[in-house]
């Protein structure tokens, strides 16, 4: 019977999740590897076809008086095969946002996660909008959505800046990471992804809620002084001038 056996590089296995020094079993991987690997490639998938509950993120921010949308895909299929169908709102949900005069919007979009915005979208949206001085739009949750959408969305509330909290796309070591995607003054179908700037990796084993509210804040600070975002506004710079009390 053939041993599995180890690699060099094991000791690099305790200090990332990543698929690294997964040792071999003659010419293969030893099985509890691959297992691992199916496990993983396993979850992923769920991730991506697995379907918010909108209704529960409505309930759970009900103070706020948020706002249910789709996009322009009618099911999670077509979302996957018409990334462009989830960058529009979809005709029903055009009338479901009014206008106002507000300095920002936060939009909770699926994403390719839905699981992802389900187990942490609404907490880190109370968490921003508690910050003070900010008037924000009701929150929007968006379903078969994508980044781009927000963008209308924003247009369609009279908000400044669109943060979109998003399911991103699943890795084989992570299914549950939401990233938040910041662009000033959007425009829809024109603003390019170097409008905007991106806090990712926010999950339990990543990025904490707690220090991904303080990033995205700083950036929302220093978007609305500088009225940009994107290669012209940097986080590190942001961090700086982020005012004492969110500090």
């Amino acid at each position: 019977m053939t041993q599995a056996t180890g690699d060099f590089w094991d000791y690099l296995r305790r200090a990332t999740p990543a698929r690294i020094a997964l040792g071999r079993a003659g010419d293969g991987l030893p099985t509890r590897r691959l297992l691992e690997f199916e496990l993983a490639q396993a979850r992923a998938r769920d991730a991506v076809w697995t379907e918010l509950d909108g209704e529960a993120l409505l309930l759970d921010l009900t103070a706020w008086h948020p706002v249910l949308v789709r996009s322009a895909a009618p099911d999670r299929l077509t979302f996957l095969q018409r990334p462009d169908l989830g960058r529009r709102l979809g005709q029903t949900s055009e009338q479901a946002l009014s206008c106002g005069d507000y300095d920002a919007t936060i939009i909770l979009a699926d994403g390719l996660s839905a699981a992802a915005l389900q187990a942490q979208g609404t907490r880190l949206c109370k968490m921003l909008l508690a910050a003070p001085n900010v008037r924000f739009a009701p929150p929007v949750v968006a379903l078969q959505a994508r980044v781009a959408l927000g963008d209308e969305i924003a247009a369609r509330q009279g908000a400044a800046l669109a943060v979109v909290l998003i399911g991103e796309r699943p890795g084989l070591s992570s299914c549950d990471s939401v990233g938040a995607y910041l662009t000033f003054a959007p425009q829809p179908g024109a603003t390019k992804d170097a409008g905007r700037n991106c806090v990712s990796n926010i999950r339990a084993d990543g990025l904490s809620l707690e220090e991904a509210s303080r990033r995205i804040l700083a950036i929302m600070a220093l978007a609305r002084m500088i009225r940009r975002t994107g290669t012209a506004l940097k986080e590190d710079e942001a961090l700086e001038v982020l005012p004492p009390q969110q500090a």
